[in-house]
């Protein structure tokens, strides 16, 4: 009898003892159009996120990449990088449907932006890339969304259409690269 209460005491230690459960996910790195985004990649200047539910860097629907280019120092540089991309992008069979250059003004330096769909068999993907001096040096951050299917084409015009502007616009008006 004695053991049974002495086990019951102990029971209620037993059990505030074991590691409570947390959230697989880490903390989201940023936020970008409503949306929080994780860190899941990095290489050198390269660093991708997508958002919760996302982990698979082969079949992803939103991804914000952020590519530093640390020797990249003035708008001229700047520019240049965009224009390099711009020949990639259209190398690459994308077609082009924004290119943007805002001037620099007394406060902030030129930026670019370029927006690029890709037709693929199994899927359709969509890029908003905007370039930008932060803090002195160049970067490019982008937003991709995609969709996997064989009407994939169509279905990114609709998407497009309902979402292009929203998504250059949030994209244009970051304050600052997300920490990565």
């Amino acid at each position: 009898m004695m053991r049974n209460c002495l086990l019951l005491l102990l029971l209620p230690l037993t059990l505030h003892s074991t590691p409570i459960q947390t959230n697989s996910e880490p903390k989201p790195a940023f936020t970008f159009a409503k949306t929080e985004y994780f860190h899941r990649f990095s290489k050198g200047t390269l660093h991708e996120f997508t958002p919760k539910g996302q982990t698979d860097l082969q079949k992803w629907t939103d991804m914000f990449t952020v590519n530093d280019y640390p020797t990249v120092k003035t708008g001229e540089g700047l520019a240049e990088i965009a224009n390099k991309v711009l020949t990639t992008y259209k190398a690459n069979e994308g077609i082009i449907l924004q290119t943007r250059s805002v001037p620099k003004t007394t406060t902030k330096p030129a930026e670019h932006l370029i927006v690029v769909l890709f037709h693929q068999a199994t899927f359709a993907e969509v890029a908003f890339t905007r370039f930008v001096l932060m803090k002195g040096t160049g970067l490019s951050m982008a937003y991709s969304h995609r969709i996997y299917n064989k009407k994939a084409s169509t279905e990114m015009d609709f998407w497009i259409t309902k979402n292009g502007g929203r998504i250059a616009t949030a994209l244009m008006a970051i304050p600052s690269a997300p920490k990565h």
